[in-house]
């Protein structure tokens, strides 16, 4: 919680008083001396004044809030000075006397000190008082686990409009002869909602046939009356000229107003057809809730003062703000998942473990991570995925599994026992929340095997319901399969842990990485409750558990930057470059752009142009390889030492993981392929003595 113990102190402080004149109130109704009839008069004009938020005819500079907690849990206070009071007067002895009213007194003090702690430490307390926000969130990643994101319409080139369900013919078992592509039985824009348009921008950037305007119009009107939330826009070749692109946005604007726009030369003006498409759909497909979201959760922090908004963590690992978030909110699919890891590196860090791997388990997802040397990995653009879906965005190698608390168990149409990827959420949650829920949960498994203790879940302000829980297990596990309570309960626990298992060894051992180097940081509500079935099957060395894993991931934010990654292909022969002049200038007008880009969105954020660092990339690869290999390019003019520097790079052991130093003859040509500038610009918080400061890992 952000919370201002200057507030908090203050309202202690508000709150004594009336502990003190309580008790000195109630022994005037029992003395009933005129000294005593003045003090309980005094006492009512304060409580009322106090009730108000009024101290001495002036208004208490306090936080709204507290004084609406004090308004609200003054009546509290009264009521026990009552009781206390009338319980211990009828003791005759002076000594009785004293010694309750003593008592009374501390009773008063430590119940105010107990109310101020417990409803003061929120995020209202000092909205003024919080200097930089940070928000790390998995609402896109559940919209694409659960398949409940936004009813995507789609735009494209006649002839294309199967290309996000046929994908790359790549299935995820080789062998099967039979198999349910997750891709085809949940698509991001169903077939009847992907119209298409007869308009054809050649690989060179050419208009081969013009777009017909009334066309689109037509199209358009046919997605509003099918009532889609979002529309994507996805023509061929648009990452070469958009401007087809641009016009099919326009009619949209035009025509169908409150559609969330998602245009494939704003969003990922990238080759790769299939890569391109999806992306595109994705971030329609999470657009309109995450938009919404992010919307309501910034404007309800400004009505409270923060008036830095907030800054939200991107899948590469930096932070964005609201306004760049809305646009391209699929740069937020793995926000939640990438402060846990980057929260796992400073964890290990700090217990001497470089590397790690990283086990958040929240009520939905558990997400899976690995640092070696305390250095985040990157997956390449074609390995960008989230579920079964491809991303082609910048993200750090991190694996999301439907795996959590809120994890349902259940029994499918073939008889098999399986858990999640559904979740109860959190309304109604576990059947053991005792809100209505009734289907057993991996929570409810681990409440009925008794490791958690139902008095003291959520610091004792939560009763779990171990019959609720147990009744859940029977009807839907334990019956069915004729298995006891704690069999099923154990099975479901096995169940879940296997496929935690799994994704690690897919994370480690699959990419050439041995556990047994490595620590396990478990974190999240749920991460050390598994973390000692799993460290034995995967075989790490140790078991990191922080002293808070519920926030790790939100200390992780507090290391990070703002960070911007622009895109753009470029078709070109490193020998071309060498020879001609010409096609470098080219290559740095395309750079020169791309950071213009970089800067203005910057000089939204109100970044200082002294703490901004830009990185000039080239993702280049050999004539016939599939993979690119990215390189640093220096800034400024590209001469053509640095062309030739390219390919020396190319060819260094440390460019990539499999990089040839003397390559085969048809290696020895280089495309260049995409051209990217990386801005990252350090968040600095102003402080009242006008002094800035970087925020990183030594302020947390």
């Amino acid at each position: 919680d952000v919370c201002s113990f200057r507030s908090v102190f203050i309202a202690e402080l508000a709150m004594l008083p009336l502990a003190i004149l309580i008790v000195l109130g109630f022994m005037a109704v029992v003395t009933l001396t005129p000294t005593s009839v003045i003090i309980m008069l005094v006492m009512i004009l304060i409580m009322e004044n106090q009730r108000r938020g009024m101290f001495f005819g002036k208004r208490a500079n306090l936080p709204e809030e507290a004084a609406r907690v004090l308004r609200k849990y003054h009546g509290y206070v009264f009521s026990w000075a009552l009781i206390f009071t009338f319980w211990y007067h009828p003791m005759e002895s002076t000594f009785g006397h004293l010694a309750g009213t003593f008592y009374t007194t501390i009773i008063m003090l430590q119940g105010s000190l107990m109310f101020t702690r417990m409803h003061m430490n929120r995020w209202w307390t000092a909205g003024l008082e919080v200097l930089v926000l940070f928000h790390g969130t998995t609402v896109a990643t559940n919209i694409v686990i659960e398949h409940n994101g936004a009813n995507v319409g789609m735009i494209t080139t006649r002839g294309y409009r199967d290309i996000i369900h046929i994908a790359r013919h790549k299935k995820p078992m080789n062998f099967s002869l039979w198999q349910n592509l997750p891709w085809q039985a949940y698509p991001i824009a169903r077939r009847r909602n992907r119209l298409t348009v007869n308009e054809r921008i050649l690989a060179d950037g050419s208009i081969q046939i013009p777009l017909d305007e009334r066309e689109v119009r037509a199209q358009v009107r046919k997605l509003k009356k099918a009532n889609v939330d979002s529309v994507a826009v996805c023509l061929l070749f648009s990452f070469k000229n958009p401007k087809h692109e641009k016009l099919v946005a326009k009619i949209v604007r035009e025509e169908f107003p409150q559609a969330y726009l998602s245009v494939s030369s704003e969003v990922i003006p990238q080759y790769r057809e299939y890569e391109r498409f999806s992306t595109v759909a994705l971030n329609a497909f999470v657009g309109p809730k995450v938009s919404n979201y992010v919307k309501r959760f910034d404007s309800e922090l400004r009505k409270m003062g923060v008036k830095t908004g907030i800054h939200l963590m991107t899948s590469a690992a930096g932070v964005a703000t609201p306004e760049a978030s809305i646009d391209k909110p699929v740069n937020l699919l793995m926000s939640g998942p990438i402060a846990g890891v980057v929260g796992g590196i400073w964890a290990g860090a700090i217990a001497g473990e470089p590397n790690v791997i990283t086990l958040d388990v929240g009520g939905t997802s558990a997400d899976i991570g690995l640092a070696q040397s305390g250095k985040l990995r990157m997956k390449h653009l074609l390995d960008t995925k989230v579920g079964p879906y491809q991303a082609m965005i910048p993200m750090v190698d991190v694996d999301t599994i439907g795996a959590g608390g809120g994890s349902i168990a259940y029994i499918d149409s073939g008889g098999i026992f399986r858990v999640g990827p559904r979740s109860a959420g959190a309304t109604p949650g576990p059947a053991a929340y005792g809100q209505g829920g009734t289907e057993p949960t991996a929570t409810d498994a681990i409440v009925a095997l008794g490791w958690l203790r139902p008095e003291l879940f959520l610091g004792g302000n939560k009763d779990l319901r171990v019959d609720l829980a147990k009744k859940a297990i029977d009807a839907k596990i334990g019956k069915p399969l004729k298995l006891s309570t704690q069999e099923a309960a154990l099975g479901i626990f096995k169940v879940l842990t296997h496929s935690m298992v799994d994704a690690i060894e897919q994370s480690s051992v699959r990419k050439g990485f041995d556990p047994r180097e490595f620590a396990l940081v478990a974190e999240g509500g749920g991460g050390p409750l598994f973390s000692s079935a799993i460290a034995p099957e995967v075989g790490v060395k140790h078991v990191l558990v922080p002293n808070y894993p519920g926030i790790t991931a939100a200390l992780g934010l507090l290391t990070t930057d703002m960070v911007y990654e622009y895109t753009q292909t470029s078709y070109v022969m490193c020998s071309a470059l060498s020879a001609d002049a010409t096609q470098r200038s080219t290559l740095e007008k395309q750079f020169a752009a791309l950071e213009a880009q970089a800067i203005r969105q910057f000089a939204k954020d109100k970044i200082d142009k002294k703490r901004v660092k830009i990185e000039w990339i080239v993702d280049a690869r050999y004539e016939g390889q599939d993979y690119e290999l990215r390189v640093d390019a220096k800034q400024g003019k590209v001469s053509e030492a640095d062309v030739k520097a390219y390919f020396k790079t190319m060819g260094s052991p440390g460019a990539s993981t499999w990089s040839p130093s003397a390559p085969h003859p048809y290696m020895q040509k280089v495309r260049a392929l995409d051209i990217c500038v990386v801005l990252e610009g350090e968040i600095t918080l102003v402080l009242e003595d006008r002094k800035s400061t970087r925020l990183n890992s030594s302020h947390t």
